[in-house]
């Protein structure tokens, strides 16, 4: 890929108010903390910029990589050669009026949640302890607790390829279980429309702390990782068990390779022990993924995605490593 030249620069960060960053170092950022440098990272602040990139870059026939707060995605050692728009606290108001919530795509999750328990709407409780920007929930109809945040959508805005904007209803979203267009489309989700329930904020808050606590307690905190590495396969679920359960019982917990350990405290996470690269924990991914297709006949889908240097976000089950 060709990189942006000076000229370049200066047009794009005119057309989001000079939000523009060169060289960011992926591994102070990312949530993994493994990463190379990226050139160039956009920070937009509204629809209308977003829109502005898109026809910019769609003009020069380019295409952008989108990322929210890098929870769930590994980039890769050498860097990130492809532009990038992310969309994070710049894009981030929320507005609650009666059971309804406008939030752009930037929203802070938990935070989101935390807005919805003192404006006493229930509904989104389960969404209090995961990391991530609203957009990448929506995308992967995020939730815990077998739940999708799906539930409480009735619209979503978007950006397309090419730099138009578009409204999606509920139905046109296609929402499945940790699914929706979104996945596929290559538009950038701006805000959405939600509905809620209202409720007494003392048992929302209740719950919440439930939840936290329970997540506290099984999930590691002080090392850097990116969540649930593989998602939960209902069928597969139904069979054999959730992943974690199933990684355990193959002896992995504790498992290395370079600086990427399997944690010890849940089977379904991987930990940056200090010096992990995107290889190490690509190459425990495919093992596990192999061990447990063996012993149970189910393959793991991963639910991190893999950023390769010229922007592709892949399944991070999917990378075929070459030798060293």
């Amino acid at each position: 890929m060709d990189r942006l030249n000076d000229s370049d620069i200066i047009e794009l960060a005119a057309r989001c108010d000079g939000r523009l960053s060169r060289d960011v170092d992926l591994s102070t950022v990312s949530w993994w903390r493994i990463g190379g440098l990226a050139d160039v990272v956009l920070r937009p602040s509204s629809t209308e910029q977003v829109a502005s990139l898109c026809h910019w870059f769609a003009a020069r026939k380019i295409r952008p990589v989108v990322i929210g707060q890098m929870t769930n995605l590994l980039f890769d050692d050498a860097g990130l050669r492809a532009p990038c728009i992310q969309i994070s606290r710049n894009m981030s108001k929320v507005a609650i009026s009666d059971n309804t919530a406008w939030v752009e795509a930037g929203a802070w999750v938990p935070g989101l949640a935390r807005k919805l328990m003192q404006a006493g709407l229930g509904g989104a409780e389960h969404i209090c302890g995961i990391p991530g920007t609203l957009g990448g929930l929506i995308c992967m109809n995020g939730g815990s607790q077998r739940k999708g945040i799906a539930a409480n959508v009735c619209e979503v805005r978007s950006v397309g390829g090419s730099g138009h904007t578009i409204s999606r209803d509920v139905d046109e979203c296609e929402f499945g279980y940790r699914k929706s267009v979104f996945q596929t489309n290559d538009e950038i989700i701006t805000s959405v429309r939600m509905r809620f329930q209202p409720r007494h904020r003392a048992e929302i808050h209740s719950e919440m702390l439930t939840i936290l606590t329970d997540r506290s307690s099984k999930f590691p905190r002080k090392q850097p990782n990116c969540g649930s590495v593989f998602k939960s396969n209902p069928t597969m679920y139904a069979d054999v068990g959730p992943p974690g359960a199933v990684i355990e019982r193959l002896g992995f917990k504790g498992k290395r390779i370079g600086g990427a350990m399997v944690s010890p405290q849940h089977a379904n996470f991987i930990v940056n022990t200090g010096n992990a690269r995107a290889r190490d924990v690509l190459a425990l991914i495919a093992e596990i993924d192999e061990a447990t297709r063996s012993s149970t006949g189910h393959r793991l889908d991963a639910e991190v995605g893999f950023v390769s240097t010229d922007g592709r976000i892949v399944p991070a089950n999917t990378v075929q490593l070459e030798m060293p």
